[in-house]
């Protein structure tokens, strides 16, 4: 699965445990009618994938969808495995609309007014 959308904040990379496991969260805010902040995990050796990215930038993020159960409580996790920067997109800018978004409505036909009345009957 994939998604776009600007990045919002990364996280500190975090350690658990004494068997040195890692992960690192990050949010974007998807361009859509209802902008969605979503989070984003990177564990093992997949956190140094944010490095060098910052706040405002576009990327394009393709993640699995993990779900797991512990004491009977159930937790769903979007696992990234790789982030596309989009280069194209200058930094805390959204990309430009589709020309299908920049159309405009079209408007009604007017009505034929008594002067416009050039039937022979």
């Amino acid at each position: 699965m994939d998604i776009s959308g600007v990045i919002k904040k990364i996280f500190d990379e975090q350690t658990f445990g004494s068997n040195g496991f890692t992960k690192r969260e990050f949010v974007i805010t998807t361009q859509e009618q209802y902008p969605q902040d979503i989070k984003f995990e990177l564990v093992k050796d997949k956190t140094s994938l944010v490095n060098g990215l910052k706040p405002g930038d576009q990327v394009k993020v393709h993640f699995n969808l993990r779900g797991s159960e512990w004491q009977e409580k159930y937790y769903v996790n979007l696992q990234a495995w790789r982030i596309e920067a989009d280069k194209q997109a200058p930094s805390g800018q959204a990309p430009a609309p589709h020309a299908a978004d920049m159309e405009e409505p079209m408007s009604a036909p007017s009505l034929p007014s008594a002067d416009d009345d050039d039937l022979p009957f």
